[in-house]
């Protein structure tokens, strides 16, 4: 099954690739690897803002860790040139998850992106990943995830 029609069968459509909100670009690109800049969790078209362990639960987090791996997904076809297929591996996550001092479970957060990877990519999407916890993240987001990706 192609990418596309995997992201047909989980009922994703890919939204319009977001514009930066500061000095820097989308991605940037070195030979056949491509380097997505870190995308926040959105709900509704909105920052999804708030701290887990404080006000939102792992479970919240991993739907918003998620939505962010759509958006990720959405620059890299740009990236691609509009063509998925160009994809060779999901190299990379990191995953920054706003949480309190006390919170450990940042692990299972990003686990959202990084099993959408593996369902939308296959074998191709399994990938390498740190997930952290930080105080803040820009705009008070719950969640910002970076991609690394290698292209054919």
């Amino acid at each position: 099954m192609s990418v596309y029609e995997k992201l047909k069968v989980l009922n994703i459509e890919l939204p319009a690739v977001a514009t930066p909100a500061a000095a820097y670009v989308m991605y940037a690109q070195t030979g056949n690897t491509v380097f997505i800049s870190g995308h926040i969790a959105k709900q509704d078209g909105k920052v999804w803002v708030g701290q887990l362990g404080k006000n939102i639960t792992t479970d919240e987090g991993k739907q918003a860790a998620r939505a962010v791996a759509i958006d990720l997904i959405a620059t890299l076809q740009a990236a691609c040139g509009g063509d998925l297929t160009r994809v060779k591996r999901i190299v990379k996550l990191m995953s920054l998850v706003n949480s309190m001092p006390d919170y450990t479970e940042q692990h299972l957060v990003t686990n959202g992106a990084s099993e959408l990877m593996v369902e939308v990519f296959g074998d191709a999407g399994k990938h390498a990943r740190s997930a952290f916890g930080v105080a803040q993240i820009p705009m008070g987001a719950c969640v910002e995830i970076e991609l690394i990706a290698e292209l054919a």
